[in-house]
């Protein structure tokens, strides 16, 4: 191993082996042998703390690495999982000094002889990228310039974080290590696409023209003259981050129903229909206008979905909203979605438990956090993994649960959900079969009356003003 790999591997190791024996000591208090050590809720909040800070600290490779395992709750527990979400843009700038010879490196020319305007201070600080304010032909632009000898460090840090885990692995076949071999993997595989900008701006190009006749989103127009490999030029669209709607929420610009609702027909039409997925949905990437309409932002991660993928997750959506235990039990395992080796019956216990979370009545703020609560323990301990497409689409599920759940205290993603789905039944299947999901077989009907009884009783479980169900009254 090289000695500039060595040292690297050094510092990984220095800055995240003290952390790793804190959490063994959690089981055993002298790591081999003793009892397991009490934790205090301020303890575990501080040791978040520190994670953030050491992943910050060892750059753009881990801080990317970190924003995926964010949306991971089958992986990492509360509050380890807000924590790591906090990293999403809070990257230190590149001094523009450099930032600028870059640019002028692409261009091949002084940047002022090209665009106007053009604002040293950055609007955002991505762990690849960097975006400028300017103008061009009149037009308010956003220049995004990859940072300088990213690709070189993102090389080396995944490289040498595979051979930890595998080493990790080798000695400990547990299921969450082996989540974490997926989840590097499947970073591995898409983050040297993020760093190509004149793919992103093919993705862009592409992602427009499949969304040319939806009035309730907008996607920025590509300056393909100036684009380069590591220089992307988009028409700027302003919005207020998805997180921060609170005024607009209460200005009646916009309505959270409205907004999860467009959220998630964005992305089944993505997923499911176009196959062509938006895969980086954090909230910087996610305004929303002064009309109202959702802007997204950032192509640099759009992966393509097989078309038995697509089909299979489709099929354990429906079964899902059916509240078909079976169905969605049969539609994991075809994804990939179980560990190797787990019994099916360990799977359908797990089932059945989040399908009772998901259509349990959530009327109050206390009773939804212990439904959240449970649903964290949950796929934390039972043996769930998210291969490939999944991790991603894990999250964007994530996403638009925390944006119904911050506006909507009483937000259920699956009743949500549910209508839109029937609602885009047919448009999907179409896409998926082709010419023969013009002709829909007995099975998909019997899904759908499956589905919309499914969802009519909820919605008397919840309303009706008489006695409530045993099993939802067990939720505390």
């Amino acid at each position: 191993m090289p000695i500039r790999d060595l040292t690297r591997l050094w510092t990984i190791l220095r800055r995240l082996t003290p952390l790793v024996l804190s959490f063994i000591r959690d089981r055993r208090r002298w790591l081999w042998f003793g009892a397991p050590l009490q934790r205090s809720p301020a303890f575990h909040e501080r040791r978040a703390h520190a994670i953030v800070h050491q992943v910050a600290t060892l750059g753009p490779t881990f801080v990317k690495l970190a924003q995926i395992f964010a949306s991971r709750a089958d992986l990492i527990p509360e509050p380890y999982l807000h924590a790591l979400g906090t990293l999403t843009d809070r990257v230190p700038p590149v001094p523009w000094p450099t930032l600028r010879a870059a640019l002028a490196d692409a261009w091949q020319a002084d940047p002022d002889t090209i665009v106007t305007a053009l604002d040293p201070e950055p609007m955002a600080a991505g762990s690849l990228g960097q975006v400028h304010r300017a103008r061009y032909e009149g037009r308010d632009v956003v220049v995004k310039v990859l940072r300088p000898g990213v690709e070189a460090i993102v090389d080396r840090d995944v490289r040498l974080s595979r051979k930890i885990v595998n080493a990790v692995y080798a000695r400990w076949t547990h299921v969450h290590v082996l989540g974490f071999r997926v989840v590097l993997d499947e970073f591995d595989r898409h983050v040297r696409e993020e760093m190509d900008f004149e793919r992103e701006a093919m993705q862009c190009l592409r992602m427009r023209e499949r969304f040319a006749d939806e009035p309730r989103l907008r996607i920025p127009t590509v300056e393909t003259a100036l684009t380069r490999r590591t220089v992307l030029v988009l028409e700027f669209l302003e919005g207020t981050r998805i997180d921060r709607l609170d005024e607009q929420l209460a200005r009646g610009v916009v309505r959270a129903e409205t907004l999860t609702e467009t959220l998630i027909e964005t992305y089944a039409r993505m997923m499911l229909r176009d196959g062509v997925f938006h895969a980086d949905p954090h909230p910087g990437n996610l305004l929303v206008d002064r009309r109202g309409r959702l802007v997204l932002l950032d192509f640099g991660m759009v992966i393509d979905v097989p078309v038995a993928t697509r089909k299979a997750l489709l099929d354990t959506i429906l079964s899902a909203i059916r509240r078909d235990a079976e169905g969605t039990v049969r539609g994991m395992y075809a994804l990939g979605m179980v560990a190797p080796g787990t019994p099916p019956d360990t799977m359908r216990a797990l089932v059945a438990t989040l399908l009772d979370i998901a259509y349990s009545d959530t009327a109050t703020i206390e009773r939804a956090r212990v439904v959240a609560d449970r649903v964290l323990q949950e796929l934390f301990n039972w043996p769930i993994i998210l291969p490939g497409e999944l991790v991603y689409f894990a999250r964007t599920a994530a996403l638009i649960e925390g944006v119904g759940a911050r506006y909507d205290r009483h937000f259920n993603s699956i009743r949500v959900a549910s209508p839109i789905m029937l609602r885009l039944r047919k448009e999907l299947l179409a896409a998926l079969l082709g010419d023969s999901g013009k002709r829909e077989p007995l099975v998909t009907w019997a899904a759908t009356l499956g589905a919309l009884a499914g969802t009519a009783y909820t919605m008397v479980q919840r309303w009706w003003p008489g006695e409530r169900p045993k099993e939802a009254a067990q939720v505390n």
